[in-house]
């Protein structure tokens, strides 16, 4: 890893300080990150750049009503896997990158997150909310492999016994079972593992670096056997390519050890529309426009309903028809329920008993 130089970005009135670091362009990703992928055919030749974020804070607040939790951590900005969905796609856009390829090759990492996170336990306003990971992209995309900051800032929160909640789809989070059982002392953890698809091909189109679905089967087969709780997501699913391997993900999940599943159904934000689009015709031309109408027609038109309290919502009855079929197959194969956060919050500050002792 080279040290190239640095550049300053202003967004949003913020000012963002930004180290680059550049790998050889032989593949995509760089080849310290390769373990972590499993490449089905030669990947592209291209540059990835790795820039560092020396921000003053870790923590996300999130007041919108549409997602379950209110607390986030992102220490990666842009994602390896180039998943053609990804709804985060727009906030590279805040720091003068692009929303497509970009997104999936300037990545920036916040190199002090671990300290970050620490300094916002030890505030006095901080009360031990349930934090989650991966709010934004995946907090264990390859190149948590090298940096190692989403293991950091856990290791932060198992100190603090404050609980988490991860979601993902990859397979490094193997790496942490050691530290992830750490929080089984106080009910601290749930993981969730992101499946949208149980037909490899057709995953490997769309999420083009990211672990396969009978991989990720295999993360779900470690976790369980680690006494972790651990559970799925199907999203997004889209209409008309996914749907049907609903029954088949949820069936393999469950084998697997999984004990709750979701459903959400996919939205394109913004620029995300086209490149999902593009990639979906460069691939399957023959069953892009088709694709494309059925998503308009849940969401209730092309644009669908983009406000707070209805972006989440589709409208549609053939999505409730793919709900329908969800809710069936969760139910005959004895799905439960994904866990609540333990409470009273079992957080405490390091030192802080023996302190008040005196």
């Amino acid at each position: 890893m080279d040290h190239l130089g640095h550049f300053i970005s202003h967004c949003n009135g913020e000012r963002f300080r930004y180290t680059e670091h550049m790998f050889s362009p032989i593949s995509n990703p760089p080849s310290q990150f390769e373990a972590c992928i499993e490449w089905e055919v030669p990947p592209p030749k291209t540059r990835v750049r790795v820039f560092e974020d020396h921000a003053r804070t870790i923590l996300s607040r999130n007041d919108s009503p549409d997602l379950g939790f209110r607390w986030s951590i992102n220490a990666y900005r842009g994602c390896l896997h180039a998943c053609s969905y990804c709804y985060a796609r727009p906030t590279h856009e805040y720091l003068g990158f692009g929303a497509g390829t970009d997104f999936d090759t300037q990545l920036i990492v916040k190199p002090r997150a671990a300290d970050l996170l620490r300094t916002a336990f030890e505030r006095p306003s901080w009360l031990g909310e349930r934090v989650v990971f991966s709010g934004n992209t995946d907090c264990y995309q390859p190149l948590e492999a090298h940096y190692k900051l989403t293991r950091g800032c856990l290791k932060v929160c198992s100190r603090y016994r404050n609980p988490v909640s991860i979601i993902t789809k990859s397979a490094v989070i193997e790496r942490d079972i050691d530290v992830l059982s750490e929080f089984l002392a106080f009910n601290g953890i749930v993981v969730t593992l992101s499946i949208p698809f149980h037909d490899g091909d057709m995953g490997r189109v769309i999420e083009p670096h990211a672990p396969s679905p009978r991989r990720r089967y295999r993360v779900i087969e470690r976790m369980a056997a680690a006494g972790i709780p651990v559970g799925i997501q199907i999203g997004p699913v889209i209409p008309g390519l996914n749907d049907r391997q609903i029954p088949n993900i949820l069936t393999a999940a469950r084998d697997a050890g999984a004990s709750w599943a979701g459903l959400g159904l996919i939205r394109l934000p913004g620029p995300v529309r086209d490149v999902f689009e593009q990639r979906l015709r460069a691939a399957m031309p023959d069953r892009t426009d088709s694709v494309m109408a059925r998503i308009n027609r849940a969401r209730g038109g092309r644009d669908g309903d983009h406000t707070i309290g209805g972006r989440m919502r589709p409208v549609d009855p053939s999505w409730r028809a793919i709900a329908d079929l969800f809710k069936l197959w969760r139910r005959r194969l004895s799905y439960g329920r994904m866990p609540d956060p333990p409470s009273p919050t079992p957080f405490r500050r390091p030192g802080a008993h023996q302190e008040s002792m005196f």
